[in-house]
């Protein structure tokens, strides 16, 4: 009998110069997401790490990266530029967030009116939307999570090993504290 092995480690490591990072750069934690804004589970892991992400605050580098399941959500793709539109402009996490908040609603009027509401140059945005100026970016995110054993969303990596544990509240701080060894302050 055979098994196929499925890499466990992240194969594109973390980088300030291409990721989005929430939290210290320097942060010695390290929590990757692989997700997608239209999955309800993503949904319910976004309020997670939010409260992870306050208990943690500088402790903790978080990085999302894109991972839109385009088959069974049409709008995961363009929703996924936007966001990274948003962030050409400085907004990224705000977008982040209110996507998150407003899952039911990412066609492309919903996203320009996102957009006006966090006082960006909607104009710009809406020809980056237009031309897909982020498609590369979002298809290279895909692809490090599909060499990094990516199958579903949300996918956890915490210190570059993927956590295939519960990610509710309780066992994610359990897995992070065993993750950050006994010099973890809380």
């Amino acid at each position: 009998m055979s098994t196929t092995l499925w890499p466990s480690r992240l194969v594109l490591p973390v980088s300030a110069d291409r990721d989005h990072i929430r939290g210290s750069v320097n942060a010695s934690l390290v929590l990757v997401e692989y997700g997608d804004y239209e999955c309800p589970h993503c949904g319910a892991a976004h309020l997670v790490i939010k409260e992870i992400l306050e208990r943690l605050g500088e402790q903790l580098q978080y990085v999302f990266r894109h991972f839109p399941l385009t088959t069974v959500h049409p709008h995961a793709q363009q929703a996924a530029e936007a966001v990274e539109a948003a962030g050409a402009q400085g907004k990224f996490w705000a977008m982040h967030d209110v996507l998150f908040s407003n899952q039911e609603r990412l066609a492309g009027p919903f996203l320009l009116g996102y957009a006006r509401t966090l006082g960006l140059d909607v104009e710009r945005f809406g020809r980056e939307l237009a031309t897909a100026a982020y498609a590369p970016k979002v298809r290279e995110d895909f692809v490090s999570g599909v060499r990094s054993g990516v199958n579903g969303t949300p996918t956890f990596f915490i210190n570059g090993l993927r956590h295939d544990g519960d990610w509710d509240l309780p066992s994610f701080m359990v897995a992070l504290r065993e993750a950050a060894g006994s010099h973890a302050a809380w």
